[in-house]
C-alpha cells in the first residue's frame, strides 16, 4: 500500500548532521508513527515518504527550508530559569523546553544567570542540512479517532 494522505505510517529513522554525525535516532526504541498529509512530521520527510510502502529502505538530504527552517539572528529571548525544564542545573549550550502557548518548544541556553537565562529559540536543528536514513515498517489506513485527532495513536496510545 503505498503512502498516501490520511494513511498511518510507522518508520525507524536515523538522522544526521552535515558532518555524518548521527544526531537522533529510533533505531533501540518504537518507530515513529505519523498521519502522513497532516504536518505531523517535517515537509521534506513528509515529500519523501509520500508513495513508498513498506519494506523501503532509502536515504534523503533535506535543506533547511523543508526541515527546521533557517536559523534567526534575532530569537535570543530572556526567560526566568525556573520556567525552563529538563535539568536542576543549566549551562551553556543545554537543550531546555519551555512552555509557550503552542506547547512545549526546544530551546538552546545562551547564556545562564541566577535568576534568568538567555535562551535561543531557534529549533536545535534549525539550519542545518539533514540526512535520514529511512525504514519503512508499516503503512496502514488511519481509523475515525485518528483522522478525528489529526496525528497517529501508536503502539501503547497516542504518539
Amino acid at each position: 500500500m503505498p503512502i498516501e494522505k490520511n494513511q498511518v505510517v510507522l518508520f525507524h529513522y536515523s538522522v544526521s548532521d552535515e558532518q555524518g554525525n548521527i544526531v537522533e535516532s529510533s533505531r533501540d526504541g518504537q518507530p515513529n508513527a505519523y498521519l502522513h498529509g497532516h504536518g505531523g512530521i517535517i515537509q521534506g520527510l513528509e515529500e519523501a515518504l509520500e508513495g513508498r510502502e513498506a519494506g523501503d529502505t532509502f536515504s534523503v538530504t533535506i535543506p533547511p527550508e523543508k526541515a527546521y527552517g533557517p536559523r534567526k539572528a534575532d530569537a535570543i529571548q530572556r526567560v526566568p530559569v525556573k520556567h525552563l525544564i529538563g535539568a536542576k542545573r543549566w549551562k551553556k549550550g543545554m537543550v531546555a523546553q519551555v512552555q509557550t502557548e503552542q506547547g512545549r518548544r526546544h530551546v538552546v541556553v545562551a547564556k545562564v544567570g541566577l535568576k534568568f537565562a538567555d535562551v535561543d529559540t531557534n529549533h536545535p536543528m534549525a539550519g542545518k542540512t539533514l540526512t535520514f536514513d529511512i525504514e519503512i515498517i508499516e503503512v496502514r489506513a488511519a481509523d475515525p479517532e485518528e483522522l478525528a485527532h489529526g496525528h497517529a495513536h501508536g503502539p501503547g496510545g497516542h504518539h
